[in-house]
């Protein structure tokens, strides 16, 4: 059975999805996770675009032991430089090198010959070489590039010193069958191919990310390169939940596997959708809310007889369970604290008092408290923030004849309370306007949304706001069982870490470059 290695680049083509801004705890937090996962090789960042992102990344390498952790960098001395500054603590270094092959590419954005192209790759992997021992090269826009070209790109960077290539559909444009061709074509005709690896890097632009993948196993690839969810640029990239599962359900067929702790696949989907801001949609295969889900009553019907009728694989193996066990307001530590256990969260004594706390004060206000409630609690503030203001009292006044007004009272850090009143075009804008005027900051806010957490007229709802500030982004989360105070939450959160990002003086304008 042969393995297939999975890169993961959640922290670096994830971060570029519109609306994620990821701080660097929120990073370690993921890397984390993923590394739990059993992830093989997790890109961090891309060094050179900012010197946060230096930090980030710095801060992944020296805290992985298991995965190998790597960093972006253009064919560029100075971004080769930055790479090794961010990755010279880590365990298992790798340098991530791309320059563009295409036609189009190499016409408009670079205004290079395909021997300017070749030389430059060329020189890029041999200066690496100085740093890293182990050494990636992307093509970038692989797919549109001329196949007896993208040959000798690959055949240069073998000689060069790379040990995996990467073949990237940056623009999602190919097809499996087209997709598969390249691979068998460089498998058959460079020279030194079999000392290397070949890496598939796919974007979902026409919906074939993962198909395009699978194809690429199929041709010779040895390693798929994705995000947790499909997060990414434009579309998104292939979902490596999708190739691990797809592996593992159907070894028959591809006589291949990854080394994925897949019991881990839902907590990790969860923890990235949570600190990113990006839903799950429902009908998202493996890790989608509908994803074993089953209403119509042929299937249920089918399910009650045999699950196999209907279900391909088991909720069971990516970490999913059928609660066994009712949490209410009656329900004591020991019970809650079983009940975390069998969520996957391992919580020391004072973490565990003060979410069983939230837990007594939320079972107050619901009948049940479900496992989907749990974990919004607890993975609401999972990275610690710096409290700045933190939300005491509010109060709404609205009318459908009357201008909205909203009161908020907030504490600070040095124990001050802060009240102020403001109206607003609707509820939310009356609390907002009342914050602003509490926290003295004029911010703009760029994105909101709602969601429930679990089910019912007593569901929890899950706010996520982002807010700028000048060159300063960042995002807010808030859960409550009543929106406007969820609402509240989310902004007063967002704007502490703001503020927190402005005193490090952490801009959040970086060279987004949409790399493969």
């Amino acid at each position: 059975m042969r393995k297939i290695y999975l890169f993961d680049t959640t922290l670096r083509d994830g971060e570029q999805s519109p609306g994620v801004n990821l701080n660097t705890k929120e990073k370690l937090e993921i890397a984390y996770q993923l590394e739990r996962l059993g992830m093989d090789r997790i890109e961090a960042g891309f060094p050179a675009a900012s010197p946060g992102d230096l930090k980030a990344v710095n801060a992944v390498a020296r805290a992985l032991k298991h995965s190998s952790v790597i960093g972006l960098s253009r064919a560029r001395t100075q971004d080769i430089d930055a790479a090794y500054e961010a990755l010279k603590d880590a365990e298992d270094p790798c340098i991530h090198i791309f320059l563009a092959s295409s036609p189009i590419h190499r016409k408009y954005k670079l205004n290079m010959s395909k021997e300017q192209v070749l030389e430059t790759a060329e020189a890029a992997i041999k200066y690496a070489a100085k740093y890293f021992s182990k050494i990636e090269f992307s093509p970038e826009d692989a797919g549109r590039t001329e196949l007896d070209y993208l040959c000798q790109v690959t055949e240069t960077a073998i000689k060069a010193g790379a040990t995996v290539v990467n073949i990237p559909d940056t623009v999602g444009y190919l097809t499996p069958y087209e997709y598969g061709n390249i691979f068998k074509t460089l498998k058959d005709t460079v020279p030194g191919i079999e000392n290397i690896q070949l890496s598939a890097h796919c974007h979902d632009d026409l919906g074939m990310a993962t198909a395009n993948a699978l194809a690429a196993i199929l041709n010779g690839a040895d390693q798929i390169e994705g995000t947790i969810n499909g997060i990414g640029e434009r579309a998104g990239n292939t979902s490596l939940e999708e190739v691990a599962m797809a592996l593992e359900t159907r070894q028959d067929f591809f006589q291949a596997k990854t080394t994925l702790v897949l019991s881990e696949i839902a907590r990790t989907s969860r923890l990235v959708s949570k600190l990113t801001g990006m839903a799950v949609p429902g009908n998202k295969a493996i890790v989608g809310a509908n994803a074993f889900a089953h209403q119509s009553g042929i299937h249920q019907d089918g399910m009650l007889k045999e699950k196999t009728t209907y279900e391909i694989m088991s909720p069971e193996v990516i970490g999913l369970k059928e609660s066994t066990l009712v949490l209410g307001k009656l329900s004591g530590r020991h019970a809650f604290r079983e009940k975390l256990l069998d969520l996957g969260y391992e919580l020391g004594e004072e973490q565990l008092n003060l979410a069983f706390a939230k837990f007594k004060e939320l079972a107050d206000k619901k009948k049940e408290v479900t496992d989907e409630d749990i974990m919004a609690f607890l993975e609401e503030r999972i990275v610690d923030t710096p409290e700045i203001f933190a939300l005491e009292t509010i109060f709404v006044a609205y009318g459908n004849q009357a201008i909205p007004s909203a009161k908020v009272s907030l504490i600070t850090q040095e124990g001050k309370v802060l009240e102020e009143e403001a109206e607003g075009n609707g509820s939310v804008d009356a609390i907002y306007n009342a914050i602003d005027k509490a926290t003295g900051e004029a911010v703009e806010l760029s994105d909101y949304s709602i969601k429930s957490v679990s089910h019912g007229k007593d569901a929890q709802g899950e706010v996520h706001v982002v807010m700028k500030q000048g060159d300063f982004e960042a995002s807010g989360r808030g859960v409550s069982t009543d929106i406007l105070e969820a609402s509240a939450r989310a902004y007063v959160d967002a704007v502490n870490r703001l503020l927190d990002k402005r005193s490090q003086g952490s801009s959040t304008r970086r060279d987004r470059i949409g790399l493969v």
